[in-house]
């Protein structure tokens, strides 16, 4: 089978996963249950330069069969997409299956092969719901059709999408299934972790692993890390540091992204209790010793971060937005999205409450177990592609 991954630019987890998956079906496995098979898959991955790069010098197996191709797929439309179009119409004839992740991937993927006297079977699979004004929302909608109209199978990463792009009438349409990828932590012990933080003995630890963009809600973090932060039960005074000192938690940011020096001059202004650490390589091991992780996003697809917290066994507080639910179950208490003062009120509830915070790392572990794996992701891919 020959396969064109197809990715546009992506400073998230969209052009992660096209290179997981590519690297996925070029390793040759079978899905659990398959019969034998004689025929390997050919992959090729298609994208910008910077997206393709880090396939290179990944470890993972399968990795190095993965044939990439430059096309130049930008975040928004332009006149270069004549040249991009007709570069995915090449790289497209031949193949048995074209798999387009993200909107503008997936139009251009849909235009490109349309026309091609043998035609090769069109996935796409869309990782986000579009947000924007007017203008953006306008040019969402007529990508969405395009896709609709144009792919032979739409996958979404959470239930919204998957609704909204059968009202835009697409043909078939089903769950993507996004696992996180599997990262055990080293072993170091949890007060040398914390003391990489500046935390004190006895200090709680709040944590949240995100980009620092917009969808992260992090304007929503800072809020109800100042209520928190406050004396009385509302939280309704302003805060500082020495609040924080007293209450004996921190609330840690970590990841790097576009909004970085608007948040910090915030918590500056504000005398926030918040720690922007930026990228650390030590993520699994600052889950397992956090006493809750929180997720203040807009929209989530099925967040990569949220799925590592459960797994790390995490007591988990999170916005009730977009597919979150769905990959959380039972396992972590969900409040509105945007609202701070309920954001607040659930991190102090498990941070004062051991046993409420227990029953979480036990329902998180449990949950984990269900998610789908790399396994799961190769089955459905096989299933969709055939």
């Amino acid at each position: 089978m020959r396969v064109l991954q197809v990715t546009g630019s992506s400073a998230g987890g969209v052009a992660r996963h096209a290179r997981e998956i590519s690297a996925l079906l070029a390793a040759g496995e079978q899905p659990p249950g398959a019969l034998p098979s004689t025929t390997s898959t050919r992959v090729v991955l298609a994208g910008p330069a910077e997206v393709l790069a880090p396939l290179g010098h990944k470890g993972t197996r399968g990795a190095g069969r993965v044939r990439t191709a430059v096309v130049d797929i930008a975040d928004r439309p332009r006149p270069q997409d004549l040249a991009a179009v007709a570069r995915l119409r090449g790289l497209a004839a031949g193949a048995d299956v074209v798999h387009a992740h993200g909107l503008r991937a997936g139009a251009l993927a849909a235009l490109a092969v349309r026309t091609l006297p043998d035609r090769p079977k069109l996935v796409v699979t869309l990782h986000n719901l579009p947000v924007g004004g007017a203008r953006v929302q306008r040019v969402s909608a007529v990508l969405e059709r395009v896709v609709a109209g144009g792919a032979d199978v739409v996958l979404g990463v959470s239930g919204d999408l998957v609704a909204r792009m059968r009202d835009r009438g697409a043909r078939e349409v089903d769950r993507a299934l996004v696992p996180a990828p599997v990262r055990p932590p080293a072993g170091v012990d949890a007060a040398t972790v914390r003391r990489t933080l500046g935390l004190a003995d006895g200090e709680r630890l709040v944590l949240t692993v995100a980009r620092l963009a917009p969808q992260k809600g992090l304007g929503t973090l800072l809020e109800a890390a100042a209520r928190l932060a406050a004396p009385g039960p509302e939280g309704a005074a302003r805060p500082g540091r020495h609040a924080a000192a007293t209450a004996g938690w921190r609330w840690v940011v970590v990841g790097d992204g576009p909004l970085r020096a608007e948040l910090d001059r915030r918590i500056r202004a504000e005398d926030l209790p918040v720690l922007l650490a930026g990228r650390r390589d030590d993520v699994p091991e600052l889950l397992a010793v956090a006493d809750v992780v929180a997720s203040t996003a807009t929209w989530e697809g099925q967040p990569i971060a949220v799925q590592e917290a459960l797994r790390a066994g995490a007591a988990v507080v999170a916005t009730d937005v977009g597919g979150t639910a769905e990959v959380t179950g039972d396992a972590a208490v969900l409040v509105p999205g945007g609202d701070a003062a309920a954001m607040a009120a659930a991190v102090r509830d498990v941070l004062a409450d051991d046993d409420l915070r227990a029953r979480l790392q036990d329902a998180a572990r449990a949950q984990a177990a269900r998610l789908p794996g790399p396994a799961d992701v190769l089955a459905q891919l096989h299933a969709v592609y055939s």
